[in-house]
């Protein structure tokens, strides 16, 4: 597992820890009382730039971020705020200065739906997978247990209290997709498989590639594909739909970001470019239209179903 991980690993337990004594609210505003097992339900930001992040996915995005407060004692907020997209809960982020550490990262963390998470990460642990941390309660959040997966991909697992979000068409600038970064793709998918009990589907790509997608139900929930870039650990990427790549990546730089990687067009459909904010932390951006099958019926050109 590479350093950073580890890292980010103490920062997550750190943030568990450190809210035990606050009631995180519930992923969603209104309880379903439902759970979606393998969908990716929320999503965390560690940064070291909190007032420089909030301004730039604020004035990119349109996202509003929300502080939470203990319900007692002499603290008067807690290092957390939640982000809210048109006024729906979409994710959290985390001030790492807070924390007690010298490191310097920032990350995108996803967390995935388990309608049982001790099964879970016994699964996890019988693959070769990590538990950083084991299920802990947060409140009306529900449990949650900070992982990574054989090949070191972190992410965390959820089962929620009240409840998942329900499916809904991804929204402009709303979190559209996810994709597991793999440097042994098979054995990641035989992983998540057995993990969430996804079904897989392949299919060919430019180049002789091969795209995996994993189904729950129907529903395609999470994107496979081989590392595309070179010295990089294994990791979750998290895209966001817009309708216009170039119009956002040409606001990055003002707003303290960085362009990674120019728009292009992907293989998959669409366009997609890689941006990092002020503190590091990417993510993608990709435009992404419904189709109509021969039959009338709309469905994901990609099953980018947040």
């Amino acid at each position: 597992m590479p350093k950073i991980a580890y890292l980010l690993t103490g920062l997550l337990l750190a943030l568990v820890v450190g809210c035990t004594a606050v009631n995180l609210p519930s992923v969603t505003d209104e309880p379903t009382n439902a759970r979606l097992p393998g969908k990716i339900i929320w999503h965390d930001l560690i940064t070291d730039t909190p007032a420089a992040t909030e301004k730039f996915y604020s004035e990119l995005f349109g996202w509003e971020f929300e502080s939470i407060g203990f319900g007692f004692g002499p603290i008067a907020r807690a290092n957390y705020k939640l982000i809210r997209h048109n006024g729906r809960l979409i994710g959290g982020m985390i001030d790492q200065k807070q924390l007690d550490t010298d490191a310097d990262i920032s990350q995108w963390v996803v967390l995935m739906s388990t309608d049982d998470i001790d099964r879970a990460v016994g699964v996890l642990t019988d693959e070769g997978g990590t538990v950083f941390t084991p299920p802990t309660m947060l409140a009306d959040r529900g449990r949650i247990a900070v992982v990574a997966d054989p090949q070191g991909a972190l992410f965390a697992l959820l089962e929620t209290k009240d409840g998942d979000p329900v499916d809904r068409e991804p929204a402009i600038n709303d979190f559209l997709w996810h994709e597991v970064w793999a440097d042994d793709v098979p054995k990641a998918a035989a992983f998540y498989r057995r993990l969430a009990g996804f079904d897989l589907e392949e299919e060919a790509v430019a180049d002789d590639s091969t795209y995996r997608l994993l189904s729950r139900d129907g529903v395609p929930r999470v994107g496979l594909l081989t590392m595309p870039v070179e010295d990089l650990a294994p990791l979750w990427s998290t895209y966001i739909r817009v309708e216009d790549p170039a119009a956002i990546t040409a606001r990055v730089e003002a707003l303290g970001g960085r362009v990674l990687l120019p728009v292009q067009e992907r293989d998959l459909g669409g366009q997609v470019a890689l941006i990092a904010g002020p503190s590091g932390a990417g993510f993608a951006i990709q435009t992404w239209q419904p189709q109509e099958d021969e039959r009338g019926t709309e469905e994901r050109n990609r099953g980018e179903r947040s």
